[in-house]
């Protein structure tokens, strides 16, 4: 895992405008990193959506990387359009699962951070995420329920859903979240490695929260705040998709359990594993 923390040296002949042409990303006048980021959005008809989520995206990242969901609105145009240099990616199978592993798959980057389409989430949030990995963390995971953060966009009875489903996970795995079900998170490459993800629906953020704790991997929280989606109506159901967030958390859980009988099997008669 390549990370640095480093002032920006300006060297002589920079160009006017201030960009570092070497190997460090400048973030601000006093910070640079070295990793290079990817961001990835899933999207489906949200062409109304993109020119407020491109606009907040910061100018030092490695990529964006659109996943079309057979868009009929002009989604793909409006994304080139607005970041010419945007990879777009067809997505050809269904749900959100499906279309973050498509994405991640088409990812350069040594970062690859994850946002919605909607134009819920501030693209200028990324770098708290980055700062958070090039600190020390494996997985920097959005909280909208950590000090700092906020929704607009959650009804009582889904604060409720999420505020029990992840005590759960809390209590089942040993976590420490303040929130659950919230897509904007950021991660080093390498996790990828670590957290096989096989959902194709709003739950693989479920999974891959579960998985990076299951792996014993670095997490911190960063409070983000969501706010409401802009144009359009969200596929989210809150019932439909919550019993699909409960069943991931009772499938990981028996699977942890098999693990621990496997492993207890194994020490008890090394003899059968010798034979395995």
């Amino acid at each position: 895992m390549s990370s640095s923390v480093v002032p920006p040296v300006i060297p002589e002949g920079t160009p006017p405008e201030g960009r570092i042409p070497a190997q460090y990303r400048a973030i601000s006048t006093h910070l640079a990193i070295a990793p290079r980021v990817s961001v990835v959005i899933p999207a489906m008809n949200e062409a109304e959506n993109l020119p407020y989520v491109f606009k907040t995206l910061p100018d030092w990242i490695h990529e964006v990387v659109l996943v079309d969901g057979n868009s009929t609105d002009g989604t793909v145009e409006v994304a080139r359009e607005l970041w010419p240099e945007v990879v777009v990616v067809p997505q050809h199978g269904k749900g959100k699962g499906d279309a973050l592993i498509t994405g991640f798959n088409a990812c350069t980057g040594d970062i690859i951070v994850m946002i919605d389409a909607d134009g819920s989430a501030d693209g200028q949030e990324i770098v708290s995420y980055v700062s958070a990995l090039v600190s020390g963390a494996d997985f920097a995971k959005g909280s909208r329920f950590a000090n700092g953060g906020g929704t607009d966009d959650m009804t009582p009875i889904r604060k409720l859903g999420n505020w029990a489903l992840c005590s759960t996970v809390n209590a089942k795995f040993g976590a420490r979240y303040t929130d659950l079900c919230y897509g904007y998170n950021a991660f080093w490459r390498h996790c990828l490695d670590e957290i096989e993800l096989d959902c194709t629906g709003f739950e693989v953020e479920t999974l891959m929260n579960i998985r990076v704790v299951k792996a014993g991997l670095k997490v911190q929280e960063i409070p983000s705040h969501e706010y409401l989606r802009i144009h359009g109506a969200s596929n989210l159901r809150a019932v439909r998709d919550g019993i699909r967030v409960l069943k991931v958390i009772l499938r990981e859980r028996s699977n942890r359990r098999d693990l621990r009988r496997r492993a207890a099997t194994v020490k008890v008669n090394p003899a059968r594993r010798e034979a395995s």
